[in-house]
């Protein structure tokens, strides 16, 4: 039973991060209440708006879809399920660092959840 609530969890976890991928592409307009900037306390200032979101729409991504196959793999059992949601994990939790835009305000729109979701994730996946 925990290995399908655990599963399903993580594939979810997965297209939440496709909600920045679209932020990032700019698929929707930005609001203030959204809470994500799309701006890179590390890389907007050095590469430029454009280059750091397409590097935010990169990473987002590969998170997402890692964390979707490591969930599926939890689900079918898979060997591959720990190394598979590590590197979910460190790839989710760079793009939420990296892509935290500096200001300490509204923490949980910029993902700060997630970070936390993505840090259990990764010890779990690197002590279970």
């Amino acid at each position: 039973m925990w290995r399908t609530v655990a599963g399903v969890f993580l594939v979810l976890h997965g297209f939440v991060h496709a909600w920045y991928v679209v932020l990032a592409q700019e698929l929707v307009p930005y609001e203030p209440a959204m809470g994500w900037t799309g701006r890179s306390w590390a890389l907007t200032s050095w590469l430029g708006e454009p280059t750091a979101h397409m590097v935010a729409t990169v990473w987002y991504g590969l998170a997402g879809i890692a964390f979707v196959v490591g969930g599926i793999a939890v689900l079918a059992q898979a060997a591959w399920w720990r190394p598979a949601l590590a590197v979910a994990s460190i790839i989710s939790a760079l793009a939420i660092t990296v892509f935290w835009d500096g200001n300490g305000e509204m923490l949980m729109q910029k993902g700060v959840i997630g970070l936390v979701i993505s840090l259990v994730t990764l010890v779990v996946a690197l002590v279970a």
